[in-house]
């Protein structure tokens, strides 16, 4: 073994095996000092090291632009009149029908005669039949029986236009309806008279 060798065998050993001293190359060890003064700067801001608006600037417009893109329906923008001038609408009721196919035939079927959900197109409602009574339970949804809340997942308008659908096939009449079901309430008049439906039916 050469001398200089030698030199680099540490005092100790284990189980009669002496350490070698073999110190890490000068350009990791660099890299390691380097990564530590970074730190500060990283902790600051990720962004810009040191440039940028900062980690909680940053997040803040990240959740401005998002709640811009994604904005929450927490509730009517029209009252019931509006709603049924919507409702003639033939433009307003076509967007609202292309989103009725999309979302809610399988509980309601095309012509809104009701299967698993009830009829959209006879009197009588359980959760109320007036237009915003109507935009609401769309919005809202009903999750004890499986609706989901369309207002997280439509925009506002969206939600508008698929009232002014239903509102629009009222009295359509579809052919082998689902049994009425709630009270009477006519949805495209805000002053309807409520009626249950077992006066309605004689029972």
């Amino acid at each position: 073994m050469a001398d200089n060798d030698k030199e680099r065998l540490l005092d100790h050993s284990y189980d009669g095996i002496q350490e070698y001293d073999n110190p890490l190359p000068t350009w990791w060890k660099l890299i390691f000092y380097a990564t530590i003064l970074v730190v500060p700067l990283y902790m600051w801001d990720p962004l810009g090291i040191g440039l940028g608006p900062g980690r909680e600037v940053a997040y803040q417009q990240d959740l401005a632009a998002f709640a811009a893109a994604h904005p929450q329906n927490t509730g009517p923008t029209l009252n019931d009149e509006q709603f049924v001038a919507l409702s003639k609408d033939s433009a307003k009721v076509g967007e609202g029908k292309a989103l009725f196919t999309t979302t809610c035939v399988a509980c309601h079927r095309p012509d809104g005669g009701g299967l698993i959900g009830p009829n959209l197109t006879d009197d009588f409602w359980i959760h109320g039949g007036k237009p915003t009574d109507i935009h609401k339970t769309i919005n809202e949804g009903v999750l004890a029986k499986g609706m989901p809340n369309w207002g997280k997942m439509l925009k506002p308008e969206q939600v508008d236009v698929l009232t002014a659908f239903v509102i629009s096939i009222h009295g359509s009449n579809p052919v082998n309806p689902k049994a009425p079901d709630g009270v009477q309430a006519t949805p495209d008049s805000a002053t309807a008279p409520v009626v249950p439906a077992a006066v309605k039916k004689g029972k």
